[in-house]
């Protein structure tokens, strides 16, 4: 029996004195994925007044979304896209870059692709 490893992880992450919300995808994204994580950040985010997030992406476990899911993803981006300040996507192919531009039109902050963590988390320190 072979299992397909897909899914989120969600955390907080502190570097210095900066706190990012980091998440770290695996695998083909489903809409099973995001009926999962859209609680948890939604749930996150109740009660902040005017939250303006950094985020870490580690896209690097990640090879796509299945329709539904990109889907999903995009209505995410649709309903708290406002309330990112700044989003480093980090990776290791060429669609993730692609990818991370389209993203961008939905965020009303800034979002960059990296091939490096530490230039990505770099960048969200600036």
């Amino acid at each position: 029996m072979s299992s397909t490893r897909h899914g989120f992880t969600v955390g907080i992450e502190r570097i210095g004195n900066e706190f990012f919300l980091s998440f770290k995808a695996m695998g083909k994204l489903r809409h099973e994925d995001y009926e999962m994580i859209t609680p948890m950040i939604e749930s996150a985010l109740v009660g902040v007044k005017h939250p303006k997030i950094k985020a870490l992406f580690d896209a690097t476990e990640l090879e796509g979304w299945e329709v539904r899911a990109a889907w999903d993803d995009l209505k995410l981006g649709l309903k708290h896209g406002s309330e990112f300040e700044k989003i480093a996507m980090y990776g290791n192919k060429n669609w993730q870059a692609l990818a991370t531009k389209i993203g961008s039109w939905f965020i009303s902050g800034e979002a960059k692709y990296f091939e490096n963590y530490d230039t990505a988390v770099a960048w969200l320190q600036e």
